[in-house]
């Protein structure tokens, strides 16, 4: 995956914005590495995933890059039995097509997946 640098003028407005999430001049010279979590509280299965991304954004700061965690949308097969089923393939669209496009517009330089 290509991906942009947060570092140079043409980055100081990115990096300004990521100072808000806490972000600092360490962090900017590191490979931006995506945290896409899957977790959801209307997923019974999905409990122990923000433990499980906590040890995977770890990871990747020992290992020299930037974790940054975002979620997707997340359904229930189980709880979306009946009318609710309509909406499980169609969804996996959605999920796919919106982590996408979060990794090319924040141009991340990799990606770790995180569901269940």
């Amino acid at each position: 995956m290509s991906g942009g640098s947060l570092t140079g003028f043409d980055a100081t407005y990115a990096r300004a914005l990521y100072r808000a999430t806490g972000l600092g001049d360490r962090d900017f010279g590191r490979p931006l590495i995506a945290v896409v979590n899957s977790f959801s509280e209307a997923v019974p299965g999905h409990v122990h995933l923000p433990r499980v991304a906590a040890w995977v954004k770890q990871a990747i700061s020992e290992a020299g890059g930037t974790p940054i965690e975002f979620n997707t949308v997340a359904p229930c097969d189980g709880i979306c039995q009946g009318q609710g089923m309509h909406c499980i393939l169609p969804i996996r669209e959605v999920i796919a097509s919106s982590a996408e496009l979060m990794l090319r517009a924040h141009s991340f330089q990799g990606a770790v997946m995180i569901a269940s």
